[in-house]
Formats: structure tokens, C-alpha cells, sequence
């Protein structure tokens, strides 16, 4: 089997009303998705997304003619280009939708074929008062959610220190917290909070003993990381999503519990399936990160199943943030949703089992 063309289409939909993502200090009012095809002269396509591959024209020729099937030659041909232009992981996940395909097999099952199905958590996006954010928790636990991710802002922390004792107590379910240190959007000049200052901060949250603290601190303040677990005995510490450079990875993970790399935006399926099983044999949890659309969030979903990532996978979900399944998935003819007992079942179709949405063109 040959690759014969990589086709990159852009796509666009207007938030009305915005979207209020509390890593960004701007609303959002639109959401834009980049889905690449992979075709092959015996007429297979592989569809992903992800991240924008940007720059990747130039580099198209050098998977052209080749064959779709020797993976590991394709991750390192992804690498060698990457180092050149952008994060092209996007292509991984159409390149191993070939392979299922070809193979007849689930890609979960390529990846080992620990679990069909996965409980998720809800992610939320905003900051809401603690009165939102109860009812909102209460309405998740009645249809089956398990857990929650709340949006802390350190630099104004007290709305959602108070949304995490609403949550707490209003519901059973286990909270997640998420003070978005590690990393900004693009023209985001804001330093991260002094360590000093989310010592204090953990210290709080760790009364109401939540599931985990997600990236209380920048990537590169290893030494700071391992501080708040030594201060904190029982409290996990968890991070990574966005980090694509695997010797940084390598040190930040001795100092955390849950690392969270997303394989369309990071590190990629291959590495990211290896990453696990390392983790695994560590003692640490690894379930990635999830916020990009419907085709990233199976692309993840397939790999964390594979590899039997949890407790829960990452389910982006605030109605109130203006975060829907529908805005979210809205490449796909159908969006992605759990079932009553709140897990996210892995597509059994040959591939990642994608459809996409019938006004994308040579959608299937």
C-alpha cells in the first residue's frame, strides 16, 4: 500500500453566543478545526485533527509514495519533519485509521485492547459562580458522570475555591481542580503565579481532598512540582498535556502523579502509547488531555482505552462556558456522548471509526 495524497481542509463555526475558556483572557466567538485525509492507492482514507498543521505543505512530498503501514517509520518521518515546522500529530491519527482500516481492527484494539469503553469526566471550561456550578454537578451526576474538572484562577481564586466546596457538597462526585499554570495562548504575556503564592492556593484545595491538582505550576519548575507533592502527602499532582518535548516530559514526570499528554497535540499516539506503559510500570496514572474536537477526543479516547488510561478520560463539556458536544464535535455527523452509567464507548468500527459530518467534503 501507497500513500498517494495528504489533504489538509480547514474548518470553521461561529460561537453565538461565545465560549469563555478560563486559560484564555479572551471569549471566544468562533472554532476552527483542521482535518487531514490521508489516500491511498487502494482506496482507504484515514481522517484526523488535532492541531492546525500549519507549515506542512512544504514537507507533504516526503510521505507521498510511501507506505501507511510502517508506523514506526512514520513517526519518525513526523518527528524529523516537526523539527522544521509544527506539531503535525494530526497525521498519526489518520495515518493509524489506515492501518485499522487495512487491518479490519478497532485502533483501541492496535493499542492493546485493554477497555471498549471508558468512564469520562466533565471538563469544564469556565469560571461560574459556586451556585452554577452546584447545579450544574448535580445534573452531571444524574446523568451518570462520575466525576468534574473545575477551573481554579489563581490570580483570583476565591470563585472557584467556593465552586469546588459547592460541587463537594452538593454531589458524590470526585472533583478535579485545574489552575492552567503550565503553559499560555498565543499573546498571552501574563507570568504565571509565584510559587509561593500556589503553595498557599494547594494547601487549600487539598481539604477537599479533590481527585487532582492539574498544572498548579510552568512545565519547566520541576523542583516546584515536586515541592507541592512533598507538602501535600496524598495529593496527586497532575500535567503534561501540551508538553511535545519528550526530555522535559521525561523530568517533569518523576514529579508527578497523572500525566496528561494529548496525542494530537503533543507527543503523538505512538510515543504517548509508550509513555503510558512507562507510567504503568512507575505506579502513575496517565489519561490525556482532551480539548481540541470530536476527531481528537477518538483519536485520544482509542489510545487510552489501548493502554487502559483512567480513572476517567477527559469528556470537554460546560454548557455554561458555552462548550456543547454539538459545538465541540461538530466535524462528525453525530456528536460524541456517554452512555447512562457515564462511560464513552470506543467506535468498533475498522480504524478510528470516525463519520465525519455530511457537509465536509468525501465525508464517509
Amino acid at each position: 500500500m501507497k500513500i498517494t495524497d495528504i489533504r489538509i481542509t480547514d474548518h470553521a463555526i461561529e460561537l453565538d453566543p461565545p465560549m469563555h475558556a478560563a486559560w484564555d483572557p479572551d471569549p471566544r466567538h468562533g472554532f476552527t478545526a483542521t482535518v487531514v485525509r490521508v489516500e491511498t492507492d487502494e482506496g482507504i482514507t484515514g481522517v484526523g485533527s488535532g492541531d492546525t498543521m500549519a507549515g506542512f505543505d512544504a514537507h507533504r512530498h516526503h510521505f507521498l509514495g510511501t507506505d501507511p503501514l510502517g508506523m514506526a517509520v512514520q513517526v519518525r518521518r513526523i518527528e524529523s519533519v516537526a523539527f522544521h515546522g509544527g506539531r503535525f500529530w494530526p497525521l498519526e491519527a489518520a495515518l493509524w485509521d489506515v492501518v485499522g482500516q487495512a487491518a479490519g481492527l478497532s485502533v483501541s484494539v492496535l493499542f492493546g485492547g485493554v477497555a471498549d469503553r471508558l468512564p469520562v469526566y466533565a471538563s469544564w471550561c469556565s469560571v461560574q459562580s459556586a451556585e452554577r456550578r452546584a447545579r450544574d454537578a448535580a445534573e452531571l451526576e444524574a446523568e451518570g458522570f462520575r466525576a468534574v474538572k473545575v477551573r481554579v484562577d489563581p490570580r483570583d481564586p476565591e470563585p472557584g475555591i467556593a465552586s469546588v466546596a459547592a460541587v463537594r457538597a452538593a454531589t458524590s462526585l470526585d472533583v478535579l481542580v485545574d489552575l492552567n499554570q503550565a503553559w499560555r495562548m498565543a499573546g498571552d504575556v501574563r507570568p504565571a503565579v509565584e510559587l509561593v503564592e500556589i503553595r498557599r492556593l494547594v494547601r487549600r484545595l487539598a481539604e477537599f481532598e479533590p481527585g487532582w491538582i492539574e498544572e498548579p505550576l510552568p512545565y519547566d519548575d520541576v523542583d516546584g512540582h515536586r515541592l507541592l507533592r512533598a507538602e501535600n502527602p496524598g495529593l496527586r499532582i497532575a500535567s503534561g498535556e501540551m508538553c511535545d518535548n519528550r526530555p522535559q516530559l521525561d523530568a517533569l514526570v518523576d514529579a508527578l502523579d497523572v500525566v496528561q499528554t494529548d496525542v494530537v497535540l503533543s507527543l503523538g499516539m505512538s510515543r504517548t502509547r509508550a509513555l503510558a506503559e512507562s507510567l504503568a510500570a512507575r505506579h502513575r496514572r496517565f489519561t490525556p488531555h482532551t480539548w481540541s474536537n470530536g476527531l481528537g477526543l477518538l483519536a485520544n479516547l482509542h489510545v487510552a482505552a489501548g493502554v487502559g488510561a483512567g480513572p476517567y478520560l477527559e469528556f470537554p463539556y460546560d454548557p455554561a462556558g458555552g462548550w456543547t458536544p454539538e459545538r465541540r464535535d461538530f466535524l462528525l455527523a453525530e456528536p460524541l456522548r456517554p452512555a447512562a452509567d457515564g462511560t464513552l464507548a470506543v467506535p468498533q468500527a475498522p480504524g478510528l471509526g470516525a463519520v465525519l459530518h455530511p457537509s465536509l467534503s468525501d465525508s464517509r
